[in-house]
């Protein structure tokens, strides 16, 4: 055994044994909503968060978060399967607010934490202007764990979800070209800071579309779920390090492989099994890294040099709020004059409150060089601000939720499914019972008695149902939402055979969407 192979392998041990430890811890706070009751009224993401810090209390540290294991390992299947749940009529919807929030809306945030810290401390611009760069991208993997959890209303979701999967290669790009400041590389031009981005941008939004439609028409031709399942999972990361090594943005390549597969790949070329097999394996993924990274956040924090940078924290927190609240309100105003955006004032206020920071920050504080002496006030600044948005933010965001009226109701949703899906199965299993022929091996009385059980069952679920819509009058309409979600899946599974079965050259475009005339409000409750 060669000498280089006998080093690493200590390292290698080492490594696996604190990735085991600090999946031990995070899995163990998965099961406190369990077992307290309490804990249930905090998200899960900040429990986590939380936990981390308790651990950093007594100087434990599970793993070294440096920006490679969070550009490169956590946040590809993060914002991959964000993308993927991420319906393509919602974003289209709102794509003038999204992208002014995720292009003009960073340059906002960034010039004003910049402004905010040079004016009243002594730090330099070009630091104030790093700091700013770093928290100027809000975080998808924050922002999305925490929404699913508290059930946020899906449009105001999706504005969210929209500009933090965007976001993100603006400030990357912003960041890189700011860091030639300090270091004498480079004077800072306008013209070349948005030629640079256009490319780096470019040539991540090229790269996704090219892997998103390439892995698309390939299963259109397989019925392995396996094997499709693998080929999503070789997307996510496969696009980050090709648009990597051409020059462009990763993080922005991940998402539109997400946004294609799951809008239209898995329409056109995946079975509805393989599709619920898909969405469970990224549900279980997302779940497992989100457990990690949050924890990590808590664990890495650097307490000491926290209270020794109090004072530039809280001036940027006040600072980052700040111009978060002229982006936000100025740009909703804007798009709602510009598209008639209908953005109500609840719905800017969530955005605003819900600029949560988190992982990236922490990476593009942590991707700063060594050789910039005042690294260590850019990177205290971060955690310190990351820390407020996560404890501070995500706490009050459910209260802020329910006191706006626009905390979704996905409890409840959830239980109307259940009893719906409940239904359809004991129906199907009693057509079958009833349609049983008369076999001597079978006793004609055991029939009908799991007839008159199932007849049984099937009454008290219908009862249930009526009860549930009765107390609340709401579920009507989503069970037209329903209702109209699956006569479009139909649809889209027809023309998918069509098209795989080589009738068709390409998928058409629905039809239904049209002529379905479902009510936008749900139906007035008579006295």
């Amino acid at each position: 055994m060669s000498l280089e192979v006998l080093a690493t392998e200590p390292a290698l041990e080492y490594g696996l044994e604190r990735f085991f430890l600090a999946l031990v811890v995070a899995l163990s706070v998965a099961t406190l909503p369990q077992v307290f009751s309490w804990f249930r009224q905090i998200p899960y993401t900040l429990l986590l968060v939380i936990a981390g810090l308790g651990l950093a209390l007594f100087n434990v540290r599970l793993i070294n978060l440096s920006p490679e294991l969070i550009l490169s390992i956590f946040l590809p299947p993060l914002l991959f399967e964000a993308a993927w749940n991420l319906k393509w009529s919602n974003l289209k919807k709102d794509w003038i607010p999204i992208s002014l929030y995720a292009v003009i809306g960073v340059g906002i945030s960034i010039l004003g934490i910049a402004f905010g810290l040079s004016q009243t401390t002594s730090v330099p611009i070009v630091i104030a202007l790093l700091i700013g760069a770093s928290l100027a991208t809000t975080d998808p993997v924050s922002v999305i764990a925490m929404f699913r959890e508290l059930g946020v209303a899906e449009r105001t979701r999706t504005l969210v979800e929209g500009e933090s999967l965007f976001n993100d290669g603006v400030a990357v790009v912003t960041l890189s070209l700011l860091l030639s400041l300090p270091l004498e590389v480079q004077g800072l031009e306008a013209q070349s800071l948005l030629a640079d981005l256009i490319r780096y941008l470019g040539i991540g939004i090229g790269s996704g579309c090219l892997i998103g439609f390439g892995v698309s028409f390939l299963t259109q031709r397989l019925d392995l779920p396996l094997l499709e399942q693998s080929l999503t999972l070789v997307s996510a990361y496969g696009s980050y390090l090709l648009s990597e090594q051409l020059g462009g943005s990763g993080v922005i390549a991940v998402v539109p492989v997400g946004l294609i597969l799951g809008n239209f790949g898995s329409r056109i070329g995946m079975s509805p099994r393989t599709r619920v097999i898909v969405t469970e394996f990224w549900e279980f993924l997302a779940f497992f890294v989100n457990s990690i990274v949050f924890l990590l956040i808590g664990d890495q924090v650097p307490l000491e040099s926290l209270w020794q940078n109090r004072g530039a924290i809280a001036i940027t927190v006040v600072a980052m709020l700040a111009a978060r609240a002229i982006a936000t309100f100025g740009l909703g105003w804007l798009s709602n004059r510009l598209s008639r955006s209908d953005l109500s004032w609840r719905e800017l206020i969530v955005v605003w409150w819900g600029g949560i920071r988190g992982a990236v920050s922490i990476a593009l504080a942590l991707s700063i060089p060594t050789v910039l002496l005042q690294r260590d006030l850019i990177t205290a600044t971060v955690f310190g601000s990351v820390l407020f948005t996560l404890l501070v933010q995500g706490l009050t965001m459910k209260p802020l939720l329910g006191a706006l009226g626009l905390l979704g109701d996905q409890a409840l949703r959830q239980q109307y499914a259940e009893a719906i899906a409940r239904q359809t199965a004991l129906k199907r299993v009693l057509q079958r019972l009833q349609q049983t022929e008369p076999q001597a091996e079978i006793d004609p009385a055991f029939c009908r008695e799991q007839v008159q059980l199932i007849e049984a069952k099937l009454q008290s679920l219908t009862q249930e149902l009526a009860e549930l819509c009765d107390r609340q009058p709401e579920l009507q309409h989503y069970a037209l939402e329903s209702l109209q979600a699956e006569l479009l899946a139909i649809e889209a599974d027809t023309y998918a055979e069509f098209v795989r079965s080589g009738q068709l050259s390409q998928e058409l475009s629905p039809i239904l969407r049209e002529t379905l005339a479902f009510p936008t409000q749900p139906p007035a409750i008579a006295d």
